[in-house]
Protein backbone atom coordinates (compact mmCIF):
# COMPACT_ATOMS: atom_id res chain seq x y z
CA UNK A 1 0.00 0.00 0.00
CA UNK A 2 1.29 3.60 -1.21
CA UNK A 3 1.33 5.63 1.79
CA UNK A 4 1.17 9.72 1.23
CA UNK A 5 3.31 12.27 3.18
CA UNK A 6 0.76 14.51 4.96
CA UNK A 7 -1.61 16.05 2.77
CA UNK A 8 -1.56 20.20 3.42
CA UNK A 9 -3.12 21.51 0.24
CA UNK A 10 -6.69 21.60 -1.64
CA UNK A 11 -4.45 20.24 -4.89
CA UNK A 12 -3.34 17.17 -3.69
CA UNK A 13 -6.71 16.46 -1.50
CA UNK A 14 -8.51 17.25 -4.71
CA UNK A 15 -6.73 14.32 -6.86
CA UNK A 16 -6.54 12.19 -3.61
CA UNK A 17 -10.54 12.42 -3.38
CA UNK A 18 -11.16 11.50 -7.20
CA UNK A 19 -9.16 8.19 -7.12
CA UNK A 20 -10.96 7.00 -3.57
CA UNK A 21 -14.24 7.91 -5.19
CA UNK A 22 -13.49 5.58 -8.10
CA UNK A 23 -13.15 2.61 -5.00
CA UNK A 24 -15.45 0.46 -3.57
CA UNK A 25 -15.08 1.48 -0.13
CA UNK A 26 -12.81 3.49 1.89
CA UNK A 27 -11.65 3.43 5.58
CA UNK A 28 -11.74 6.70 7.47
CA UNK A 29 -10.92 7.63 11.08
CA UNK A 30 -10.51 11.32 12.92
CA UNK A 31 -8.68 12.59 15.25
CA UNK A 32 -10.30 15.74 17.49
CA UNK A 33 -10.01 17.49 20.38
CA UNK A 34 -13.19 18.28 22.47
CA UNK A 35 -12.19 18.87 26.20
CA UNK A 36 -12.35 22.36 25.99
CA UNK A 37 -14.95 23.24 23.35
CA UNK A 38 -18.85 22.83 22.72
CA UNK A 39 -17.93 21.59 19.23
CA UNK A 40 -15.07 19.08 18.81
CA UNK A 41 -12.29 20.40 17.03
CA UNK A 42 -11.15 18.50 14.16
CA UNK A 43 -7.33 17.70 13.49
CA UNK A 44 -7.11 15.29 11.66
CA UNK A 45 -8.62 13.11 9.09
CA UNK A 46 -7.12 9.33 7.82
CA UNK A 47 -8.80 7.91 4.59
CA UNK A 48 -7.69 4.49 2.90
CA UNK A 49 -8.61 2.20 0.18
CA UNK A 50 -6.82 -0.88 -0.52
CA UNK A 51 -3.95 0.40 -2.76
CA UNK A 52 -3.30 3.76 -0.80
CA UNK A 53 -3.77 5.84 2.26
CA UNK A 54 -3.53 9.37 3.75
CA UNK A 55 -3.66 11.71 6.63
CA UNK A 56 -5.39 15.11 5.37
CA UNK A 57 -4.92 18.41 8.00
CA UNK A 58 -8.07 20.03 8.35
CA UNK A 59 -6.12 22.73 9.74
CA UNK A 60 -3.72 23.61 7.04
CA UNK A 61 -3.91 27.09 5.80
CA UNK A 62 -6.50 27.69 3.08
CA UNK A 63 -7.25 24.19 2.62
CA UNK A 64 -10.47 23.07 0.99
CA UNK A 65 -11.94 20.21 2.07
CA UNK A 66 -15.55 19.74 0.05
CA UNK A 67 -13.67 16.87 -2.24
CA UNK A 68 -13.42 15.08 0.93
CA UNK A 69 -16.93 16.26 2.55
CA UNK A 70 -18.67 15.30 -0.72
CA UNK A 71 -16.81 11.83 -0.72
CA UNK A 72 -18.15 11.30 2.61
CA UNK A 73 -21.78 12.33 2.36
CA UNK A 74 -22.71 12.81 -1.54
CA UNK A 75 -20.89 9.87 -2.94
CA UNK A 76 -23.59 6.68 -2.55
CA UNK A 77 -21.24 4.48 -4.57
CA UNK A 78 -18.30 4.20 -2.19
CA UNK A 79 -18.57 2.32 1.13
CA UNK A 80 -17.47 4.44 4.08
CA UNK A 81 -15.71 1.87 6.55
CA UNK A 82 -15.54 3.14 10.53
CA UNK A 83 -14.52 1.69 13.88
CA UNK A 84 -16.43 3.09 16.20
CA UNK A 85 -17.40 5.56 13.98
CA UNK A 86 -20.11 8.12 16.26
CA UNK A 87 -17.74 10.56 17.12
CA UNK A 88 -16.22 10.79 13.18
CA UNK A 89 -19.71 11.01 12.27
CA UNK A 90 -21.34 13.78 14.61
CA UNK A 91 -17.97 15.52 13.48
CA UNK A 92 -19.06 15.45 9.54
CA UNK A 93 -22.69 16.30 10.69
CA UNK A 94 -21.52 19.30 12.56
CA UNK A 95 -19.51 20.37 8.87
CA UNK A 96 -22.06 19.28 6.27
CA UNK A 97 -25.73 18.65 8.21
CA UNK A 98 -25.23 15.39 6.56
CA UNK A 99 -23.94 11.99 7.63
CA UNK A 100 -21.49 9.69 5.33
CA UNK A 101 -23.49 7.24 3.52
CA UNK A 102 -23.70 4.18 3.16
CA UNK A 103 -21.61 3.32 6.18
CA UNK A 104 -20.01 0.27 7.78
CA UNK A 105 -18.99 0.20 11.33
CA UNK A 106 -16.83 -2.65 12.47
CA UNK A 107 -17.25 -2.63 15.91
CA UNK A 108 -20.98 -3.19 15.21
CA UNK A 109 -19.82 -5.95 12.83
CA UNK A 110 -17.88 -7.17 15.36
CA UNK A 111 -21.20 -7.93 17.88
CA UNK A 112 -22.55 -10.43 15.02
CA UNK A 113 -19.25 -12.06 15.01
CA UNK A 114 -19.60 -12.86 19.02
CA UNK A 115 -15.95 -10.10 19.52
CA UNK A 116 -18.22 -8.40 22.38
CA UNK A 117 -20.21 -5.49 22.73
CA UNK A 118 -17.32 -2.61 22.43
CA UNK A 119 -14.25 -4.05 20.87
CA UNK A 120 -11.82 -1.86 20.90
CA UNK A 121 -9.40 -0.92 17.53
CA UNK A 122 -6.42 -2.06 19.57
CA UNK A 123 -8.39 -5.82 20.17
CA UNK A 124 -9.55 -5.67 17.06
CA UNK A 125 -6.18 -5.19 15.14
CA UNK A 126 -4.86 -8.39 17.21
CA UNK A 127 -7.89 -10.67 16.83
CA UNK A 128 -7.93 -10.20 12.73
CA UNK A 129 -4.67 -9.37 11.89
CA UNK A 130 -2.30 -10.67 15.14
CA UNK A 131 -0.61 -7.52 15.08
CA UNK A 132 -0.56 -5.49 18.60
CA UNK A 133 -0.51 -1.65 17.97
CA UNK A 134 1.95 0.90 19.53
CA UNK A 135 -0.52 2.77 21.91
CA UNK A 136 1.99 5.92 22.70
CA UNK A 137 0.27 8.46 20.65
CA UNK A 138 -2.95 7.79 21.95
CA UNK A 139 -3.60 10.83 23.98
CA UNK A 140 -1.10 13.21 21.92
CA UNK A 141 -2.23 16.66 21.32
CA UNK A 142 -3.27 16.53 17.94
CA UNK A 143 -4.20 20.71 17.78
CA UNK A 144 -0.83 21.23 18.45
CA UNK A 145 1.41 21.86 15.02
CA UNK A 146 3.99 20.66 13.49
CA UNK A 147 2.72 17.01 13.60
CA UNK A 148 5.57 14.58 13.74
CA UNK A 149 5.74 11.66 11.94
CA UNK A 150 4.90 9.17 15.08
CA UNK A 151 1.81 10.72 15.20
CA UNK A 152 0.68 10.35 11.62
CA UNK A 153 1.73 7.25 11.24
CA UNK A 154 0.14 6.05 14.33
CA UNK A 155 -3.21 7.86 12.95
CA UNK A 156 -2.76 6.41 9.16
CA UNK A 157 -2.52 2.79 11.25
CA UNK A 158 -6.06 3.16 11.80
CA UNK A 159 -7.47 3.49 8.51
CA UNK A 160 -4.30 0.74 7.20
CA UNK A 161 -5.00 -1.80 9.19
CA UNK A 162 -9.43 -1.32 9.16
CA UNK A 163 -9.25 -1.39 5.19
CA UNK A 164 -7.20 -4.62 5.45
CA UNK A 165 -9.70 -6.14 7.84
CA UNK A 166 -13.01 -5.02 7.00
CA UNK A 167 -13.08 -7.90 2.99
CA UNK A 168 -11.85 -10.43 5.98
CA UNK A 169 -15.32 -9.63 8.35
CA UNK A 170 -17.57 -8.91 5.18
CA UNK A 171 -16.55 -12.62 4.14
CA UNK A 172 -17.18 -14.01 8.02
CA UNK A 173 -20.71 -12.44 7.82
CA UNK A 174 -21.31 -13.86 4.49
CA UNK A 175 -20.22 -16.79 5.48
CA UNK A 176 -22.74 -16.92 8.71
CA UNK A 177 -25.58 -15.22 7.20
CA UNK A 178 -25.56 -12.24 9.51
CA UNK A 179 -24.76 -9.59 6.76
CA UNK A 180 -28.48 -8.63 6.80
CA UNK A 181 -28.64 -8.36 10.48
CA UNK A 182 -26.77 -5.50 10.46
CA UNK A 183 -28.42 -3.08 8.02
CA UNK A 184 -30.95 -1.93 10.46
CA UNK A 185 -28.12 -1.20 12.95
CA UNK A 186 -25.93 0.73 10.43
CA UNK A 187 -29.32 2.91 9.08
CA UNK A 188 -29.63 3.65 12.73
CA UNK A 189 -26.20 5.26 13.13
CA UNK A 190 -26.18 6.86 10.44
CA UNK A 191 -29.56 8.47 10.90
CA UNK A 192 -28.81 12.31 11.01
CA UNK A 193 -31.34 13.20 13.42
CA UNK A 194 -28.84 11.40 16.22
CA UNK A 195 -26.64 14.21 15.78
CA UNK A 196 -28.85 17.36 15.88
CA UNK A 197 -28.30 19.38 19.12
CA UNK A 198 -31.33 20.80 19.28
CA UNK A 199 -31.60 23.02 22.74
CA UNK A 200 -34.87 22.37 23.57
CA UNK A 201 -34.70 19.09 23.83
CA UNK A 202 -30.98 19.80 26.29
CA UNK A 203 -33.30 19.38 29.22
CA UNK A 204 -33.78 16.05 29.25
CA UNK A 205 -30.31 15.13 29.80
CA UNK A 206 -30.07 16.64 33.22
CA UNK A 207 -31.17 14.66 36.21
CA UNK A 208 -33.39 16.00 38.53
CA UNK A 209 -35.72 14.71 41.38
CA UNK A 210 -38.59 16.70 40.67
CA UNK A 211 -41.76 15.63 38.38
CA UNK A 212 -43.40 19.06 39.41
CA UNK A 213 -44.23 21.08 35.73
CA UNK A 214 -43.42 24.16 36.82
CA UNK A 215 -40.30 22.96 37.80
CA UNK A 216 -39.13 21.07 34.69
CA UNK A 217 -40.50 23.98 32.58
CA UNK A 218 -37.98 25.92 34.17
CA UNK A 219 -35.23 23.10 33.74
CA UNK A 220 -36.68 23.36 30.13
CA UNK A 221 -35.92 26.74 29.64
CA UNK A 222 -32.80 26.66 31.82
CA UNK A 223 -30.91 23.80 29.53
CA UNK A 224 -32.09 25.43 26.10
CA UNK A 225 -30.49 28.57 27.53
CA UNK A 226 -27.20 26.94 28.38
CA UNK A 227 -27.30 25.08 25.08
CA UNK A 228 -26.98 28.01 23.06
CA UNK A 229 -24.61 29.73 25.30
CA UNK A 230 -22.10 27.14 24.83
CA UNK A 231 -22.55 26.76 21.60
CA UNK A 232 -22.34 30.55 20.96
CA UNK A 233 -19.04 30.34 23.20
CA UNK A 234 -17.78 27.53 21.83
CA UNK A 235 -17.64 25.68 25.67
CA UNK A 236 -18.54 22.68 27.35
CA UNK A 237 -21.46 22.65 29.00
CA UNK A 238 -19.96 22.62 32.37
CA UNK A 239 -18.04 25.26 31.47
CA UNK A 240 -21.25 27.25 31.49
CA UNK A 241 -23.19 25.82 34.40
CA UNK A 242 -22.85 22.67 35.71
CA UNK A 243 -26.09 19.71 35.51
CA UNK A 244 -26.62 19.88 39.46
CA UNK A 245 -26.69 23.84 39.40
CA UNK A 246 -28.53 23.85 36.84
CA UNK A 247 -31.63 21.47 38.32
CA UNK A 248 -30.87 23.46 42.36
CA UNK A 249 -31.94 26.84 40.15
CA UNK A 250 -34.64 25.03 38.61
CA UNK A 251 -36.45 23.69 41.79
CA UNK A 252 -35.09 26.74 44.05
CA UNK A 253 -35.66 29.78 41.24
CA UNK A 254 -33.69 33.16 42.57
CA UNK A 255 -35.98 36.03 42.55
CA UNK A 256 -33.77 38.32 41.80
CA UNK A 257 -30.56 38.35 39.86
CA UNK A 258 -28.87 39.62 43.18
CA UNK A 259 -29.55 35.99 44.55
CA UNK A 260 -27.24 34.19 41.95
CA UNK A 261 -24.35 35.52 44.01
CA UNK A 262 -25.47 32.88 46.67
CA UNK A 263 -25.94 30.06 44.45
CA UNK A 264 -23.75 27.42 45.03
CA UNK A 265 -21.75 26.59 41.61
CA UNK A 266 -22.26 30.06 40.43
CA UNK A 267 -19.54 33.41 40.49
CA UNK A 268 -20.78 35.63 43.11
CA UNK A 269 -20.14 38.11 39.88
CA UNK A 270 -23.06 36.33 38.35
CA UNK A 271 -25.68 38.87 40.28
CA UNK A 272 -24.47 41.82 38.38
CA UNK A 273 -22.98 40.55 34.89
CA UNK A 274 -24.53 39.97 31.26
CA UNK A 275 -24.98 36.71 31.61
CA UNK A 276 -26.44 36.13 34.94
CA UNK A 277 -29.12 38.54 33.30
CA UNK A 278 -29.65 36.11 30.28
CA UNK A 279 -30.08 33.35 32.95
CA UNK A 280 -32.35 35.43 34.81
CA UNK A 281 -34.31 36.06 31.41
CA UNK A 282 -34.44 32.04 30.40
CA UNK A 283 -35.99 32.05 34.31
CA UNK A 284 -38.61 34.32 33.79
CA UNK A 285 -39.68 32.84 30.19
CA UNK A 286 -40.55 29.48 31.48
CA UNK A 287 -43.39 28.29 31.15
CA UNK A 288 -44.98 24.81 32.85
CA UNK A 289 -44.15 21.81 30.83
CA UNK A 290 -47.00 19.88 29.32
CA UNK A 291 -48.44 16.99 30.06
CA UNK A 292 -47.39 15.39 26.23
CA UNK A 293 -44.18 16.36 27.21
CA UNK A 294 -43.99 15.33 31.32
CA UNK A 295 -41.38 12.27 31.54
CA UNK A 296 -43.13 8.56 32.88
CA UNK A 297 -42.28 7.48 36.04
CA UNK A 298 -40.93 4.95 34.03
CA UNK A 299 -40.37 4.52 30.83
CA UNK A 300 -41.07 1.74 28.21
CA UNK A 301 -42.47 -0.35 31.27
CA UNK A 302 -46.21 0.19 31.82
CA UNK A 303 -47.28 -1.96 34.67
CA UNK A 304 -44.02 -3.85 35.31
CA UNK A 305 -44.65 -4.93 39.15
CA UNK A 306 -43.13 -7.30 41.35
CA UNK A 307 -44.06 -9.97 39.02
CA UNK A 308 -43.11 -7.95 35.69
CA UNK A 309 -39.67 -7.41 37.16
CA UNK A 310 -38.85 -11.37 37.85
CA UNK A 311 -40.29 -11.99 34.14
CA UNK A 312 -37.70 -9.28 32.88
CA UNK A 313 -34.89 -11.07 34.76
CA UNK A 314 -35.51 -14.30 33.25
CA UNK A 315 -36.00 -12.76 30.70
CA UNK A 316 -32.21 -11.43 30.08
CA UNK A 317 -31.49 -14.80 31.69
CA UNK A 318 -33.25 -16.62 28.17
CA UNK A 319 -30.85 -13.54 25.73
CA UNK A 320 -27.63 -14.37 27.84
CA UNK A 321 -28.46 -18.58 27.15
CA UNK A 322 -29.59 -17.36 23.44
CA UNK A 323 -26.18 -15.34 22.66
CA UNK A 324 -24.06 -17.83 23.96
CA UNK A 325 -25.78 -20.43 21.57
CA UNK A 326 -25.46 -17.87 18.59
CA UNK A 327 -22.08 -16.69 19.34
CA UNK A 328 -23.37 -13.06 19.29
CA UNK A 329 -23.46 -9.76 21.77
CA UNK A 330 -26.27 -9.90 23.95
CA UNK A 331 -26.60 -5.89 23.39
CA UNK A 332 -27.40 -6.90 19.33
CA UNK A 333 -29.57 -9.38 20.03
CA UNK A 334 -32.02 -7.36 22.43
CA UNK A 335 -31.86 -4.17 24.27
CA UNK A 336 -32.90 -4.06 27.78
CA UNK A 337 -35.89 -1.57 27.22
CA UNK A 338 -37.31 -3.74 24.66
CA UNK A 339 -36.86 -6.89 27.37
CA UNK A 340 -38.74 -4.94 30.24
CA UNK A 341 -41.60 -3.98 28.05
CA UNK A 342 -42.23 -7.55 26.86
CA UNK A 343 -42.14 -8.69 30.31
CA UNK A 344 -45.03 -5.94 30.77
CA UNK A 345 -47.10 -7.21 28.02
CA UNK A 346 -46.40 -4.83 25.03
CA UNK A 347 -46.14 -6.37 22.17
CA UNK A 348 -45.97 -3.46 19.56
CA UNK A 349 -43.04 -1.84 18.03
CA UNK A 350 -40.43 -3.39 19.76
CA UNK A 351 -37.32 -4.55 17.73
CA UNK A 352 -36.95 -8.17 19.42
CA UNK A 353 -40.48 -8.98 17.83
CA UNK A 354 -39.40 -8.13 13.91
CA UNK A 355 -36.80 -9.36 11.24
CA UNK A 356 -34.03 -11.91 12.72
CA UNK A 357 -34.17 -10.51 16.37
CA UNK A 358 -37.15 -12.42 16.14
CA UNK A 359 -36.16 -15.18 14.68
CA UNK A 360 -33.30 -15.44 16.91
CA UNK A 361 -34.91 -14.47 20.27
CA UNK A 362 -38.15 -12.84 20.13
CA UNK A 363 -40.14 -15.95 19.38
CA UNK A 364 -38.48 -18.00 22.45
CA UNK A 365 -38.69 -14.61 24.24
CA UNK A 366 -42.71 -14.51 23.39
CA UNK A 367 -43.36 -18.52 23.97
CA UNK A 368 -41.44 -17.97 27.67
CA UNK A 369 -43.52 -14.83 28.84
CA UNK A 370 -46.69 -16.97 27.23
CA UNK A 371 -45.59 -20.00 29.27
CA UNK A 372 -44.97 -22.29 26.52
CA UNK A 373 -41.42 -22.03 27.57
CA UNK A 374 -39.22 -23.23 30.35
CA UNK A 375 -35.67 -23.66 32.07
CA UNK A 376 -33.88 -26.32 32.42
CA UNK A 377 -30.65 -28.24 33.79
CA UNK A 378 -29.17 -31.02 31.63
CA UNK A 379 -26.16 -32.60 32.06
CA UNK A 380 -24.95 -29.27 34.10
CA UNK A 381 -26.06 -26.80 31.08
CA UNK A 382 -29.13 -24.82 31.36
CA UNK A 383 -31.16 -25.07 28.79
CA UNK A 384 -35.01 -23.87 27.33
CA UNK A 385 -37.42 -26.81 27.29
CA UNK A 386 -41.12 -26.60 26.19
CA UNK A 387 -43.66 -26.98 28.31
CA UNK A 388 -46.34 -28.11 25.82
Amino acid sequence: MQIHPLITDSKTLSDFCARMAKSPYVAIDTEFMRENSYWPELCLVQVADAHEAAAIDPKAPGIDLKPLLDLMVDNEDVLKVFHAGGQDIEIVHNLTGKTPHPMFDTQIAAMALGLGEQIGYGNLVDAWLGVQLDKGARFTDWARRPLDKRQIDYAIGDVTYLIEIFPKMLEELRKTGRGDWLDQEMERISDPSHYENDPSEAWKRVRIASRKADVLGRLKALAAWREKEAQDKNLPRGRIVKDETLADIASHPPRVQDDLGKVRGLSATWKTNDIGNRLMAAIASHKPLGKDEMPERDPKRPGLGKDGALVADLLKLLLKIRSRDINVAPRLLARTDDIEALAAGVRDDLAILEGWRYDQFGRDAVDLVEGRLAFAVKNGRLKMTRTE
